[in-house]
């Protein structure tokens, strides 16, 4: 029989998930103000007498780029987050999503939203098990 964690033993691993979330929040706000504000500065926003140089359009480019990048990335790991948040609320955090197995609790407080335990996520590419969409068996 699997053993299911008991609420005070998952207390400690929500609270983790909510402080990552709100911080994932603010940091997804601000990932998009900043792209905001460069497409705004690049599409004539900025009134800046100086001749425009190639270069500093093609860095320009790059770091929003970067940020659209950083952002979607925060976004992955947001959903991933509210889905262990789900999976407490079902009352089965820390079981694996493949196997059924238990997920240690070593796991779990290096990388609370994780939804594999380390073998299944060492067979399903990368080994993170943080909620990536992965083949269907």
């Amino acid at each position: 029989m699997i053993r299911r964690m008991k609420a005070a033993e998952v207390k400690p691993f929500k609270l983790a998930l909510l402080e990552l979330r709100a911080r994932l929040r603010g940091d997804v706000s601000a990932l998009a103000d900043e792209a905001l504000r460069s497409s705004r500065s690049e599409s004539g926003g900025g009134t800046s007498a100086m001749p425009i140089h190639m270069a500093d359009i093609g860095s320009d480019a790059f770091e929003q780029e970067f940020t659209l990048s950083l952002m979607a990335s925060e976004e992955d790991t947001l959903e991933a987050v509210e889905r262990a948040l789900e999976r407490i609320r079902l009352r089965t955090y820390g079981l694996c999503e493949d196997c059924g197995g238990v997920i240690t609790k070593k796991r779990l407080q290096a990388i609370p939203f994780a939804d594999l335990c380390i073998k299944c996520a060492e067979a399903n590419e990368g080994g993170f098990g943080s909620g990536r969409p992965r083949q269907p068996r």
